[in-house]
């Protein structure tokens, strides 16, 4: 089997932490159970550039039980963990093409390998995958019948080839599913993000100034944890109904420009490019750190960060030093990367739990309903969703109401007033 991975020696440990991250995912557990009892993705082809984690791994060994030949690629240079890569390839026959660190030649490379599978289903975690076939569709897309999409920045680029009615094959949006956003995005880089920046630098957050750029679900679950370890929080954002929102919760809100003044430590979750660029860093304080966990590393400017500064050089892992002109210092995190994949270990297994069974759960849909689906990017089903989140509850010991046959009658009825 082809692969190319650090070192397969790493194998056992990475078993170890597959193992470990599967005690925490009970609801995945249940549909590779089933998957494999039913193989209902049996005789397809499917290639995921997602970030190769622990919790990844149990996601492609339920889509291997399910009968699909699975090839793995990173969707992030620094995500991967090569013990877990090992683990896949020598201990469950998944073909893993991830080194972490990979410059960007290689990244690349293992991104065509994943293509070369001449997959009938793709699997991505910001639309790479997706972006490569429609640059060559002639070569790639022979096979291909649908995809799914796990986050934010990924469903944004394949909304732009839909507006452009550009988007050869229908695409699930697992990032839109309410078990997906509402747990993932805001518990999981909540907590994730947090933890990237407390692994790279060591600092105390209480009576620190942070700087959230952008509160969507994403931006909320990292001010309200920074806020939770005593941290003064400042937000700022670009639309106004997200900035009230933020004040609502507490938070300060002002423009970039202002924050860049005030903040000790700075982290982007937007989605978008150069939020944080040369105008900010020459406001910023003396030893600002400066971090991201946006999908791409486009939300920090540092081709403009290098061009200011007069010296650079590594510090910590994952810390580098800019010094600037009168010597104030700018610490990046993680090259501006995902912070909390570069410097740690992404989400808790446990939120993944619900994300990866949107996954698992939305590539079965997929494949079965792909002739009768349009070009387009679709939600994910809500019985899917509902289904998740009943799973989840029962994992947790936790039991709610129904409803009674009156109330079923109530809220279905017009004729009931005052």
């Amino acid at each position: 089997m082809k692969h190319d991975v650090a070192d397969l020696q790493l194998a056992r440990k990475g078993r170890q932490r597959i193992e470990w991250a599967a005690n925490q995912m009970p609801v995945l557990e249940l549909i590779r159970a089933r998957f494999l009892k039913e193989k209902p993705l049996k005789g397809l082809k499917l290639s995921a550039c997602l970030h190769v984690t622990c919790e990844t791994a149990n996601l492609v060994i339920a889509l291997k039980a399910g009968g699909a030949d699975v090839v793995l690629v990173a969707s992030n240079p620094l995500s991967t963990q090569d013990d877990v890569a090992a683990s896949l390839v020598k201990d469950f026959g998944i073909a893993v093409y991830a080194v972490k660190g990979e410059d960007k030649k290689s990244y690349y490379s293992h991104l065509y390998a994943a293509l070369n599978h001449q997959p009938h289903l793709t699997m991505d975690d910001g639309a790479d995958l997706v972006s490569a076939i429609h640059k060559e569709p002639a070569k790639y897309k022979r096979n291909t019948l649908a995809g799914t999409e796990e986050t934010t920045t990924g469903v944004i680029r394949l909304r732009s080839l839909e507006a452009q009615d550009k988007l050869l094959f229908p695409i699930v949006a697992v990032n839109d599913a309410d078990t997906k956003h509402f747990f993932d995005n805001r518990y999981g880089t909540g907590q994730s993000t947090i933890d990237g920046i407390i692994r790279a630098t060591n600092i105390l957050l209480a009576g620190s100034t942070v700087v959230v750029c952008g509160y969507g679900w994403c931006g909320r679950g990292v001010a309200s944890r920074a806020q939770g370890l005593g941290a003064k929080v400042i937000v700022t954002e670009v639309d106004p109904l997200k900035a009230l929102e933020a004040m609502m919760d507490g938070f300060q809100v002002m423009p970039m420009q202002e924050a860049a003044a005030c903040g000790d430590v700075f982290v982007t979750v937007t989605g978008n490019t150069s939020v944080i660029r040369k105008e900010h860093f020459m406001r910023m304080k003396d030893r600002a750190i400066v971090s991201n966990s946006g999908h791409f590393d486009v939300e920090i400017d540092t081709v403009d960060l290098r061009k200011i500064a007069v010296k650079t050089r590594p510090v910590r892992d994952f810390v580098e030093e800019f010094t600037l002109p009168g010597k104030r210092r700018i610490y990046l995190l993680a090259e501006g990367r995902l912070v909390n994949l570069g410097a740690a270990e992404g989400h808790p297994a446990m939120v993944m739990d619900m994300s990866f069974a949107n996954q698992a759960l939305s590539a079965e849909w997929v494949s079965r309903q792909w002739k009768t689906l349009n070009k387009k990017v679709y939600r994910v089903p809500a019985e899917i969703d509902k289904e998740i989140a009943r799973l989840k509850l029962k994992s947790m010991g936790v039991s709610i109401d129904g409803l009674s046959r009156s109330q079923k009658k109530y809220l279905s009825a017009w004729e009931i007033g005052t």
